[in-house]
């Protein structure tokens, strides 16, 4: 039942244009940008590219495109037309459903982060190889940490306000909440708030595993936390209208 509502929910995401332009061509549009142009400051690089520097970052940002807003903003609409109240006239508990989604969005980053990467290759990144397993689990990580707080927002709010909120919050975590900007180059305590953040803790995840080669625990921790409690959140508060 699990898999069959993950196969589900995946095809009707990658059925969608406006979807795949959120999850997939903004991240690969920021990706060439940001390699090619001095438009975001990254400080002194020492021996790191600037496709090294910008690639980690730029996965963060496809998970919380695909697991967060994207999920968000389908389930607010799944909500509004009927879609959850008839499935759950069915077999599936409601735990199952939101796992479903999550698994769901797990297959559409591992995509993601096969196209990014491709793309990546060619402006040259070269990955730590040390680091490569530690960058998977921090994928997985995030994914499920963002895609339970997607549920959590498209799940108990009206499908207009999610719409709104969700893209509100994309941004915000883009320019402020550690994926453009590393939570040291930010103020004093700001900086540790945003490292402290999802978005801040998988960006700084993937650059320590795949740009040093040494990947610390406390983003994991930070991310099996949120995920932790937003799916609490999410499984107690998702309703089906």
């Amino acid at each position: 039942m699990l898999l069959t509502h993950a196969r589900v929910e995946t095809a009707m995401t990658l059925r969608h244009g406006e979807q795949i332009l959120l999850t997939l061509l903004i991240p690969l549009a920021l990706l060439v940008g940001l390699t090619l142009l001095d438009v975001v400051p990254t400080g002194d690089l020492g021996s790191v590219s600037k496709v090294d520097w910008v690639t980690p970052r730029i996965l963060a940002l496809a998970v919380m495109s695909s697991a967060f807003t994207g999920q968000a903003i389908a389930l607010g609409f799944d909500r509004r037309y009927g879609v959850l109240k008839r499935l759950s006239a069915t077999a599936l508990p409601r735990w199952l459903l939101i796992a479903g989604r999550l698994l769901a969005a797990l297959v559409v980053v591992a995509i993601q982060a096969l196209v990014l990467g491709a793309v990546a290759a060619l402006l040259g990144w070269s990955p730590s190889p040390g680091g490569l397993l530690a960058g998977v689990l921090l994928l997985v990580l995030g994914t499920f940490a963002f895609g339970a707080l997607g549920v959590l927002l498209g799940g108990s709010l009206r499908a207009e306000a999610v719409l709104a909120l969700a893209n509100v919050v994309w941004f915000v975590l883009l320019l402020a909440g550690g994926i453009l900007l590393a939570p040291s180059a930010l103020p004093g305590v700001i900086g540790d708030i945003v490292a402290l953040l999802p978005s801040g803790a998988l960006a700084e995840g993937l650059r320590g595993a795949l740009v040093d080669g040494a990947p610390s625990w406390q983003p994991v921790a930070v991310l099996a936390v949120w995920a932790v409690l937003a799916a609490g959140l999410a499984t107690r508060t998702t309703r089906l209208t």
